[in-house]
Formats: structure tokens, sequence, C-alpha cells
């Protein structure tokens, strides 16, 4: 699920981080969706398994909300219409909350692919004692 970040890169650089700082925040607006009430982690694909168990995992008033924000944008895009200016949300509210869950199992995940993928074997010492 989780794609190569350059973002590691430009926060150890301030000169590049000042440059591209204000293009992303200018892309954050021209994507639209806080137009429409939404958050970044809102428009995720759900097609995925690891998005699927991540969002069951989500904590009840998370998931309720995020159901609200979705629901409420959809019908604002049914009806070509924006919310009013003062319920777009503000960068600020624009925090990654479905992205931190999914990073955990991606990380349970590739654990659980390596414990698969173990192979085990008897000491030499332990085989000939009859253990």
């Amino acid at each position: 699920m989780s794609a190569p970040s350059l973002a590691p890169f430009i926060l150890k650089r301030p000169w590049l981080q000042r440059w591209v700082a204000p293009l992303a925040k200018w892309y954050g607006n021209a994507a639209g969706y806080r137009q429409l009430g939404l958050r970044a982690d809102d428009i995720l694909p759900e097609e995925n398994d690891v998005v699927q168990l991540a969002l069951k995992r989500l904590p009840p008033k998370d998931a309720y909300d995020r159901v609200f924000r979705i629901r409420r944008a959809f019908q604002c895009s049914v009806s070509h219409q924006l919310l009013p200016k003062d319920e777009w949300t503000k960068p600020e509210e624009d925090t990654p909350y479905l992205s931190k869950i999914i990073e955990e199992i991606e990380v349970e995940l590739s654990e659980r692919e390596d414990l698969e993928a173990m192979v085990v074997q008897k000491r030499a010492a332990n085989a000939s004692s009859g253990h």
C-alpha cells in the first residue's frame, strides 16, 4: 500500500522544504477534497485488504465521522455544490487518521510473512540424543 516517499529527503533539507511547501499547499487546495469537507485519508481506495482491515480497526467515533464526511461529500457532488467556506476542511484539520493504522498493519503483515517463511532446524546435538 505504501508508496516510496520523498518527504524524508525534503524535510532534511530546509532550502528544499521552503521551495516545496508552497507547491504542496497549492496542490492540497487544488485537489478539491477539502472543499467537500473530506480529509486526505477519506479518499484512499478501499479496494485493498490492508485498507479494509484498517477501517475495521478505526475507533467508532472516527469511523462514524468518516462515513458522515463521505456521505456529505457525495451529496454535494450529486447536487453539484460545494460546502460553505466555513465548513471546508482546514489544512490543520487534515491530519492522517487511517494512514497510521495502515502502516501498523503493513508492519504486522511483513512480520507474519517473515515468521511463516522461517525454517526451523534441529541442532545436531539434539537430533543425536533423540529429543
